[in-house]
């Protein structure tokens, strides 16, 4: 039998702790998955991410929790990242690329989810419409338009002397790439330039010296690089391939010249990461992903890579160096 003294003790105890474990509880947890950068606080998504957050007063382990998961560029993990994300019960689930979003909402139809980057989430039927998302799922995308892509031939037109074949490098698994818009409005673009545009599949690690010896032998003299998390996750060795070989390679992310690519064109996909914050904060404080609109970038970057272009031997004209946002040296 609990004594008197015994009860008291624990009454004191619990007016203690109490206040503390409560406040404890009224921490939110966020989670977020990366579909391809490396599992490190200081890569540009997850530090813009991190800096979105302190931008908006949250403190990481005080006044919010955030917990991360990678998946280094494999779909296959997108199913178990999430299921774990769920499990942990967080507030709200942030999550990178248009796939990793599908399996998101595939896990669950009550926690929100904020989307960064893919490509149409009305078309793929994660959202019903861009201004009414609908569901438990909002964001921003990537890709404002499939006319990106021409923009890439015409990019490489303008840069390199007497360009007939251009290799486009896609993950066969992504049907944005091979089936829909995105590689049309490339190849009408090099169609209207008298350009070849040949598709050269990288679905695996192993893929990217077969793909350059594939494309060296097709005689190709440029690289498109379209988009996707996993292509993305090979940005370096991509990189390093083009230069060994000589080829020009255009990318959506400036990832791709920081690597040692010769250029990119599209929206930051750093500054959606730091964005993506935002959506949090106005969930957090009671906003519904159904109400909140879905973004789309208006602001893209040309970042041009003078020092590749320097060892392959190029001259960028001063009409595409006028309208770069970003010059590496």
């Amino acid at each position: 039998m609990m004594d008197r003294r015994t009860f008291l003790w624990g009454l004191t105890l619990g007016m203690l702790f109490a206040p503390g474990a409560a406040q404890a509880q009224k921490v939110p947890r966020i989670g977020v998955l990366f579909p391809a950068e490396p599992a490190s606080p200081t890569e540009p998504d997850t530090a813009a991410f991190r800096q979105g957050l302190r931008d908006l007063g949250y403190v990481e382990g005080k006044t919010i929790a955030v917990e991360y998961r990678y998946a280094h560029g494999k779909a296959e993990l997108y199913a178990e990242l999430v299921a774990q994300l769920v499990r942990f019960e967080v507030n709200v689930m942030v999550v990178g690329s248009a796939a990793a979003t599908l399996a998101a909402k595939n896990a669950t139809r009550t926690i929100p989810i904020v989307m960064v980057g893919g490509g149409d989430p009305v078309h793929s039927g994660v959202v019903a419409s861009l201004a009414r998302p609908g569901g438990n799922v909002t964001g921003l995308v990537f890709e404002a338009a499939p006319e990106i892509f021409g923009k890439y031939v015409e990019l490489l037109a303008e840069t390199v002397p007497r360009l007939s074949r251009i290799a486009g490098l896609v993950d066969p698994r992504d049907p944005r790439n091979t089936h829909t818009t995105h590689w049309g409005a490339a190849d009408l673009a090099a169609k209207r330039r008298g350009i070849v545009l040949q598709q050269v599949d990288v679905g695996g690690d192993d893929d990217v010296p077969r793909a350059f010896t594939q494309i060296t032998d097709q005689r190709a003299g440029a690289v498109i690089v379209f988009s996707g998390p996993f292509l993305y996750s090979l940005r370096k060795q991509i990189a390093d391939h083009a230069l060994k070989n000589g080829l020009p390679a255009i990318s959506a992310y400036r990832a791709g010249p920081e690597a040692g690519g010769l250029m990119s064109y599209g929206p930051s996909l750093s500054d959606l990461w730091r964005r993506a914050a935002i959506y949090v904060d106005k969930i957090l404080k009671g906003g519904e992903p159904a109400m909140l609109p879905v973004e789309q970038p208006t602001k893209f970057e040309l970042v041009i890579n003078l020092k590749t272009a320097k060892a392959l031997g190029l001259t960028i004209p001063q009409s595409v160096l006028l309208r770069a946002d970003e010059i590496i040296q």
